[in-house]
């Protein structure tokens, strides 16, 4: 009777090892980015970034920009000299300022200066645009100053993608980076390019839904490069062919991503991962971690996924995520990974689950 015993405790043990790790206790108290701006059901967490210091810095569409030092969340909104409640993008560059693009222009944060008795800790910094630029015909952005993204090059120069077109800052004056070729010309004044990538050859790539294909500086002249048509999920799938350029991962291939999935590039040719290969959703951020492995956020309840090189491994909020659609993801210096969603949502995994860290209050 004894060994009976002793063998079924032996076999519920195996049997619940079986199953995996149980699931641990997660903390029922820690701070949380708090949403009191507008719809709950509206807005994005639509970029992140960890500055030198190891702040978490999350800007959103609405509610403003919020700093999270690891104990609690501060948030700045126009009242603290933000040119917009809107955030579109953040780049700390090699000096520790950090610049935010707004839907109203550019500002500045000066950690070194930024907190002195009685200033306000964001400057806001005027972008001299050509007295012949165009107007801009799109009605989305009339009447702003949109930053879609900001780039530092290994030379220093900083990049900006804007409504108003790209342009360069050399630390004393910005210029309008303009290059006209024919056939197939590029002219980025008023293109509204939106992502900038620089190559590790120093190539600058450019991504914009206006146009087909991606573009790339090689520091004499643009070319551009055609792609397939993905088509989005849905029940009226669209074909798209522009693509966003998003990062060059450790074996040197470039990532590109659009509304029906994500390009990779060899050097040589392009090659699509969509729904058939595992890939749900179209694609809005893609990094790469400390361990090599690609993350995948998606909008339209795609959700996020991860690519070991091999297969897509698909989390939603059945997993535990606050939300389906992923506008930011920032691996932190412990190798948690930060995902900002619609709906104002930020969930952290630390390996084993998803945490909230957001929530709404009217």
């Amino acid at each position: 009777m004894m060994k009976y015993a002793c063998g079924l405790l032996f076999m519920l043990i195996l049997g619940t090892a079986c199953k995996g790790p149980a699931k641990r206790d997660l903390p029922k108290e820690h701070p949380k980015l708090i949403k009191s701006i507008g719809s709950p059901r509206y807005g994005n967490v639509q970029c992140s970034l960890q500055d030198n210091a190891g702040n978490l810095w999350f800007g959103t569409t609405e509610n403003g920009l919020y700093k999270y030092d690891g104990k609690s969340f501060s948030r700045f909104l126009m009242a603290d000299g933000l040119s917009s409640n809107n955030i579109h993008c953040l780049l700390q560059d090699t000096n520790g300022k950090i610049w935010i693009g707004t839907q109203a222009g550019l500002c500045l944060y000066d950690p070194s200066t930024s907190l002195r008795a009685g200033g306000k800790p964001f400057t806001k910094v005027e972008i001299p645009l050509p007295k012949n630029l165009p107007t801009n015909k799109n009605e989305l952005y009339a009447n702003s100053h949109w930053v879609f993204s900001i780039m530092q090059a290994k030379n220093g120069i900083l990049w900006f993608a804007t409504i108003d077109g790209v342009y360069t800052y050399d630390g004393k004056s910005f210029t309008p980076f303009i290059v006209i070729e024919a056939p197939g010309g590029f002219l980025s004044t008023n293109n509204n390019m939106e992502r900038m990538l620089e190559d590790k050859a120093g190539n600058i790539w450019f991504g914009v839904r206006a146009n087909e294909g991606v573009y790339r500086y090689d520091g004499r002249s643009v070319t551009n490069f055609k792609l397939e048509e993905l088509f989005q999920d849905g029940p009226k799938p669209k074909p798209h062919n522009w693509a966003w350029p998003q990062l060059q991962d450790k074996d040197g291939n470039i990532w590109f991503s659009n509304w029906g999935g994500a390009y990779r590039y060899d050097g040589k040719s392009f090659t699509s991962f969509t729904k058939k290969d595992g890939l749900h959703g179209g694609v809005t951020r893609i990094i790469e971690d400390k361990k090599g492995n690609l993350w995948f956020g998606g909008d339209a309840g795609a959700g996020l996924s991860l690519y070991d090189g091999k297969s897509f491994t698909r989390f939603t909020t059945n997993d535990g995520l606050i939300n389906n659609s992923i506008w930011s993801i920032l691996e932190d210096k412990t190798g948690n990974i930060w995902i900002g969603t619609r709906e104002t949502g930020l969930s952290l995994y630390d390996g084993t689950a998803f945490i909230t860290y957001s929530e709404y209050k009217n």
